[in-house]
């Protein structure tokens, strides 16, 4: 059986590892078939391929976009994306002018509330990735205006907290018609985090591909439920490691959480009844 880790991210979102390093570690971890899944970036491709090679890992390209569904902030991962496609590329450069708008409304409240983060700290942590409340934190910690970077999210910047700022996001439709117009396939990702059944239903009659079965915050029952809703609706599976490396977690999810290539496979297959010309 060959492990195939269908989430992962780069230094050109908010995970720690270049796609060079990322590729090399999948290697070490026993990984034969991958998707990096930056948020708001393709930019890890072509070169990612290049890697892919050089290591014996077959890199399928992909995206994480956030969507908005009755006011809740869900994810959906792009597989088989074109990464060159003129349209996608427009929508993730509108995306990341604005998240630099949003990093910029969240130091200006963190100042107000007397942390004087500055806002270019927050850039120099972000590099050449696509800003985010990960970056905003880690600078938070390294300004020592805060121990740890889970205290940033608690007292500051999660959701509900002092410095909280919405972030743009397409209406679901959306995303899954700028995924399907790349030539990719539209998975839920990480539904045991946030979805109620309702909102599940509303994801699935929007015309998903399939759902995220596998990854590190589904507890057994959470894997065996969404398994079931798969097959109930002839949807597809994907599942991955969400690695990013660092705080957000360590080096036990690679490796650990993944699909055989069975189901990837049945992804390609899906593809070509699609039409598309994506391998």
């Amino acid at each position: 059986m060959l492990k195939a880790d269908l989430h992962m991210h780069t230094t050109f979102s908010d995970g720690i590892f270049s796609p060079y390093e990322l590729i090399k570690k999948c290697k070490q971890k026993g990984l034969s078939i991958i998707s990096i899944t930056d948020h708001d970036s393709v930019a890890s491709f072509p070169d990612a391929f290049e890697y892919g090679k050089e290591f014996g890992v077959e890199v399928i390209p992909g995206v994480e976009l956030s969507a908005l569904v009755d006011e809740k902030d869900v994810h959906i991962l792009g597989y088989f994306v074109d990464y060159t496609n003129p349209n996608l590329l427009e929508y993730l450069e509108f995306f990341r002018r604005e998240r630099v708008k949003r990093a910029e409304r969240i130091v200006a409240k963190l100042n107000n509330i007397n942390v004087p983060l500055k806002f270019e700290a927050v850039m120099e942590r972000a590099g050449k990735g696509a800003v985010g409340r990960p970056h905003i934190a880690s600078a938070m910690v390294d300004g020592g205006y805060i121990e740890t970077y889970h205290q940033a999210f608690e007292r500051f910047i999660g959701n509900g907290g002092p410095a909280y700022e919405k972030k743009f996001q397409l209406t679901l439709t959306d995303a899954i018609k700028l995924i399907s117009s790349s030539g990719g396939l539209s998975f839920l990702a990480h539904p045991g985090r946030y979805t109620t059944e309702e909102l599940l239903q509303q994801t699935i009659k929007s015309g998903l591909d399939g759902i995220e079965v596998i990854h590190p915050s589904h507890q057994p029952v959470h894997t065996q439920y969404y398994r079931g809703v798969v097959n109930e609706y002839f949807l597809l599976e994907s599942g991955g490691s969400d690695f990013h490396g660092g705080k957000k977690n360590d080096d036990e999810v690679l490796g650990s959480f993944y699909v055989d290539e069975v189901k990837v496979g049945m992804m390609k297959h899906r593809l070509f009844s699609n039409g598309s010309s994506q391998k």
